[in-house]
């Protein structure tokens, strides 16, 4: 394909977006507010169940709301995605100086990692039984060497007594009230190790033509959460992108397979571990909490 030819496309998929308008469905929602909430859904989870046989909902790149359709992941503000029932967040920051800003890609999303501590902090605040697990990594910036300065914004905008200082998974009683950071930087441990999940992020998605490649990718994944290491925590990306597969456009093809294939399965408990998506509806939020218990439906 011809340079200009990608840029013909790229601008018709941002004209795209803009005139289609916001939707809220059960498995896709990019509007600012989600259908309705699910705050404390931790709380009825035993507190000797270990975190690895929890099932969980996760943003991608939880703070990209801003930078057009190529770069917006989201549209829920982090608050909301956390009382939406959102518990593993994906946040990436650029380390210039010292400082920690929030980016997806080249795309500065407003904010500082300080505001995401400050969020995470009041709601558990707020909701003691609750749990929030943290991927953190370095975005835009190359120094690999971010782990002075999370400390710093640790100590300046929240508490050290916030964190889950193990290597280790822990149990939803040792959980409650921590935020988790899974490390993915040198240093000494402030939470668990990023690597340490079972993963499965095939992102690249090319184009709209490669949906079943990338559905076949979570099937197969969330399959083998059921069954796999059980101390493990198992972690499926539903999201991808691509110059041409912007996230809201795969979303809404994925969002609607995902859904389909958890509510097949609701009213028995499963293990599927974090499932991870971009503009989640809260019908589908709902689905994936449920299968934490017993006779939980999603009717």
């Amino acid at each position: 394909m011809t340079k200009q030819l990608l840029l013909m496309e790229t601008i018709l998929l941002w004209l795209l977006s803009v005139s289609s308008g916001a939707l809220q469905r059960p498995d896709y929602d990019d509007t600012s507010t989600p259908e309705f909430l699910n705050p404390a859904w931790m709380a009825d989870i035993p507190s000797s169940r270990p975190l690895s046989e929890v099932t969980m909902p996760g943003t991608h790149n939880t703070m990209a709301l801003y930078g057009g359709g190529l770069a917006e992941c989201q549209s829920w503000p982090l608050a909301q995605q956390l009382r939406a029932g959102v518990r593993f967040l994906d946040v990436r920051v650029r380390h210039v100086s010292g400082n920690l800003t929030i980016h997806h890609g080249i795309s500065y999303q407003y904010a500082h990692f300080g505001d995401v501590l400050q969020g995470v902090a009041a709601f558990l605040k707020e909701y003691p039984s609750e749990t929030v697990l943290m991927r953190l990594r370095e975005e835009l910036s190359e120094t690999r060497d971010i782990y002075g300065a999370v400390v710093r914004y640790i100590h300046s905008h929240a508490s050290w007594d916030l964190l889950w200082n193990s290597r280790r998974v822990p149990t939803m009683g040792e959980a409650r009230g921590r935020l988790i950071i899974l490390q993915e930087f040198a240093g000494p441990a402030l939470g668990m190790l990023y690597s340490s999940l079972r993963i499965a992020d095939h992102w690249q998605v090319p184009s709209l033509d490669h949906v079943p490649e990338k559905w076949e990718n979570v099937y197969k994944h969330l399959e083998k959460a059921m069954v796999g290491d059980m101390s493990r925590i198992y972690l499926t990306y539903a999201s991808g992108a691509s110059i041409r597969t912007w996230p809201y456009a795969l979303a809404r093809r994925i969002n609607p397979l995902l859904y389909d294939y958890l509510t097949a399965r609701a009213g028995t408990p499963r293990r599927y571990g974090i499932i991870t998506t971009d503009f989640p509806g809260a019908h589908l939020v709902r689905t994936i909490i449920s299968f934490n218990w017993v006779n939980k439906t999603t009717v």
